[in-house]
């Protein structure tokens, strides 16, 4: 998925329940608009993290304001030395990990992570609730974190879900173009790349996460509530490990913490106190009565996904949802992807696919979801044809597709 690219296989919307005709629903369905770190061994290498605390329940990018830090005079401070960092010889496919033993203050810390952070501008379509096909843009705001010298960030999937436009604000001010590059929904993990000859000011260094305790420091930065609030630092304890949490109807296993958090703060780093980032800050529980219960996925179970995540992810060209089985005997049409759009000049239109279209088969397997035909889709590369088969008006059709990035 590119910047102003809305050809992307993701995420699900519901399909209002007006209307008594097969021909009538789907046209009011396409009026809906989509939705939702060469080294070998170096002694003495800086390298820089950020903390942001923990973002609001997720929901969708468009509904959920999500974080950054930006930390001003960054370029002014020096971080704190630390022991023989790794720097993999693929450095686009691991992140940076250091055996540093030697515990840092909180303004250390801060002074350490701050460059490698970013804000994540995004704007997204989402649709009415009614039938006339009004659509509004909203915009959000997360975090990032630069891993990689070339520019290649770390975020959660659901801040650039469905967007149509990613910019990236810098620790220094500067305000850049982004692209998403690949994405685990399930995980809800991304990776976007900045704009080829952007300078980055720091990159992040990694912790292993296995080896957290309960009670052990961690620090938070970010911007909770919107960009009001820059900068805000809190600190707090491992509250539990392996804590599994059902979020969106996905069982993930997470870090419990007990540092502040508040909405707007998802795909931020959570740091230990040798200043290296230990998860990725997802959600909290912001229940009436409910108080320090933030959660983020841990980096060991992230680190293993970046060699995939930094391969451009391949691109039908469609938008799209879910048809799911209520939806299927309430409309008369079948379970699987409906497509809502088609981009011009795409993959899906040199096909011949076209907006109405239903995929319920996708390089010979059937699928019932966008999850499925994206994980079906990951296996194969540029240049492979695949066969498709589509309802199309009530009549089974069958196409051969040429993937492309």
């Amino acid at each position: 998925m590119k910047e102003d690219n809305n050809g992307i296989d993701t995420t699900n919307e519901n399909i209002n329940d007006s209307e008594n005709t097969y021909e009538s629903q789907i046209n009011s369905i396409n009026e809906k608009n989509f939705k939702k770190n060469k080294g070998g061994m170096r002694n003495r290498i800086v390298s820089y993290i950020i903390i942001g605390v923990i973002c609001s329940t997720l929901g969708g990018v468009g509904s959920a304001i999500v974080t950054m830090n930006l930390m001003n005079n960054a370029n002014d401070t020096t971080s704190p030395k630390v022991a023989s960092t790794k720097v993999s010889s693929n450095a686009k496919a691991r992140l940076i990990t250091s055996n540093s033993t030697q515990d840092l203050t909180v303004p250390e810390i801060v002074k350490k992570v701050n460059p490698s952070v970013v804000a994540i501008s995004t704007k997204s379509t989402s649709a009415g609730t009614n039938l006339t096909g009004k659509t509004s843009e909203q915009e959000g705001v997360g975090t990032g974190i630069i891993f990689n010298k070339n520019g290649y960030i770390l975020t959660n999937y659901h801040v650039i879900s469905g967007v149509k436009n990613v910019k990236v604000t810098l620790s220094n001010g500067k305000e850049v173009s982004a692209e998403v590059i690949n994405y685990d929904s399930a995980s809800d993990i991304a990776v976007i790349k900045l704009a080829n000859n952007t300078k980055v000011p720091g990159v992040a260094e990694f912790g292993n996460s296995d080896e957290l305790q309960v009670g052990e420091s961690v620090v938070a930065i970010g911007n909770p509530l919107g960009k009001e609030f820059l900068g805000s630092v809190t600190t707090g304890i491992v509250s539990a490990l392996n804590r599994q949490v059902s979020i969106e109807n996905k069982n993930l296993r997470f870090i419990q913490t007990d540092a502040a958090i508040n909405p707007g703060n998802s795909g931020g780093p959570l740091v230990n106190n040798k200043g290296q980032v230990i998860g990725i800050n997802t959600a909290k529980i912001g229940e009436e009565g409910v108080e320090g219960l933030g959660f983020s996925i841990p980096i060991n179970t992230v680190n293993p996904k970046i060699e995939t995540l930094v391969k451009p992810m391949l691109n039908i060209g469609i938008t799209c949802r879910d048809i799911t089985k209520d939806m299927s005997k309430q409309y008369n049409i079948p379970v699987g992807v409906y497509i809502s759009q088609i981009q011009e000049s795409s993959s899906a239109e040199k096909s011949g696919m076209k907006a109405a279209d239903i995929i319920t088969e996708f390089a010979g397997e059937k699928i019932k979801t966008v999850d499925d035909l994206n994980k079906i889709k990951a296996t194969h590369k540029a240049g492979d044809v695949v066969k498709i088969q589509l309802t199309r008006n009530g009549k089974i059709i069958k196409i051969n597709l040429t993937l492309s990035v």
